[in-house]
């Protein structure tokens, strides 16, 4: 009889705690130790309240996908953590959510590690003073979404991906985050989003950075930076950043359905890019070929410029810009090669391709519309018409078609890589010049606001 109890005792203990825990803890000690013990489905919460953590907060924990480990502020940014550690992920851990938090404390010392997996950071509010990053993703299969990076007053990046022996972390989802205030430095290194280094430039990230605010983002020259292949950036707002967006190293991105508003725009080099369907306006420049120093290629160093060779540049929209398309000169630069330029509209500026440096090679130019253009500058007549695209600002802020407009099937010319618009609509024959294809499907893009993107977003 006794036995039979001790065993009835021991089936219940054990079936209670297969279903998750709900555990609210009130200090950093209570909190590593929670963590320490979680099992797949508990959720740990942090009361509100200013933390300082004199150590690493260490998380080495698997949750599965069905039962991830949440670690969660009781409210978003009320618990807020200083002092000189922070959330440290390191392998084997995955399926982990860091939600809620504000994070005051020492830049570099929020990261996940080679080897962490399939984890979240989420509704975050970074401001971590000092030099170096304030959060670094090394794993693969990782979401950062619906943060808050801001004041940023020192070296180091927001946010940086890195990797680990030469292959850049893969399957990244970055989305709807804000990016604010970002003051300029003396020096290189500080970027606001560094996706990448050189070493991991030949090697395919397949990650998707989609859905992000940048606003007044100083920093370097460069804002974002992409120093890996295979990235597809998209949908993303860039407002009022005095620095630019560059695909400085790797091969096969794609670029499309941005806008860029009083921002020097995209400088481009590597193989092989889709740009298209994107939205400059007082911009300078818009778009920059870059002008190579090396063809990696061909055996050149991975920190080369390198050669930018069959981009495609396509269904852009450009309007009220003080530059538009351009390629800097380089002393003894190598130009690019095999660059299409086609069907992108360039309304009220200058010239439209101006300072092209080159030496170019096989540029094709096709189906471009000028309007309200004071001559076409280094565009050769065969690459445009001069037409009324009928552009206007509609309710979303943006410039889009209006009826009767000359960019209505403009475009003959099939681009099979050419799938949405600007607005994330499908693109369907016949093609519209420009970056927004008139279509009633469901606009799911446009200029983002601070209510779209960050901790608080809807």
């Amino acid at each position: 009889m006794r036995t039979s109890f001790y065993l009835l005792a021991a089936a219940l203990v054990a079936t209670l705690r297969l279903s998750a825990a709900n555990i609210t803890v009130r200090s950093l000690p209570e909190l590593q130790a929670a963590i320490s013990k979680a099992e797949p489905g508990d959720v740990i919460t942090l009361a509100d309240g200013v933390y300082t953590a004199e150590a690493d907060i260490v998380i080495n924990l698997r949750g599965t996908k069905a039962k991830p480990i949440t670690i969660t502020a009781q409210t978003t940014g009320g618990a807020e953590i200083t002092g000189s550690g922070g959330f440290s992920l390191v392998r084997p851990a995955a399926y982990v959510v860091i939600k809620g938090f504000k994070f005051t404390h020492r830049a570099n010392r929020a990261k996940t590690a080679p080897g962490t997996s399939f984890c979240r950071w989420t509704r975050n509010i970074f401001e971590t003073p000092g030099d170096g990053e304030n959060l670094n993703i090394a794993g693969s299969d990782h979401e950062v979404g619906y943060n808050t990076f801001r004041h940023k007053n020192a070296m180091g990046r927001f946010l940086a991906i890195r990797g680990e022996n030469g292959q850049i972390a893969e399957r990244l989802w970055i989305h709807h985050n804000y990016f604010f205030d970002q003051q300029p430095q003396q020096g290189n290194g500080i970027e606001t989003l560094q996706f990448g280094l050189s070493g991991f430039s030949m090697s395919s990230s397949n990650s998707v950075v989609e859905y992000n605010l940048f606003e007044k983002c100083a920093g370097e020259n460069e804002m974002i930076s992409v120093k890996a292949s295979a990235v597809v950036l998209r949908y993303n707002t860039i407002r009022d950043c005095p620095a630019q967006f560059t695909l400085r190293h790797g091969n096969r991105c794609e670029v499309y359905g941005n806008y860029f508003v009083n921002t020097p725009g995209i400088r481009i080099f590597g193989d092989d890019h889709v740009i298209h369907s994107n939205y400059f306006e007082n911009c300078k420049p818009a778009i920059n070929i870059g002008n190579g120093d090396g063809e990696v290629a061909d055996g050149a160093k991975l920190t080369c410029h390198d050669r930018p060779d069959r981009v495609l540049i396509a269904f852009n929209t450009l309007v009220n810009n003080r530059q538009n398309i351009t390629q800097s000169r380089r002393n003894n630069g190598m130009g690019a090669t095999a660059i299409t330029l086609a069907g992108n509209i360039l309304q009220n500026s200058e010239a439209p391709a101006a300072e092209i440096s080159g030496p170019n090679q096989q540029v094709v130019w096709h189906a471009n519309i000028l309007y309200q253009i004071n001559n076409s500058g280094d565009m050769p007549a065969s690459g445009y018409t001069t037409a009324d695209p009928r552009l206007q600002k509609d309710a979303t802020g943006a410039y889009h078609l209006q009826a009767g407009s000359a960019a209505r099937g403009a475009v003959k010319t099939a681009y099979p890589a050419v799938k949405t618009d600007m607005d994330g609509q499908p693109r369907k024959a016949p093609l519209d010049a420009g970056a927004d294809q008139q279509s009633t499907a469901k606009r799911t893009a446009g200029l983002l606001t601070q209510g779209s993107a960050g901790h608080l977003a809807r």
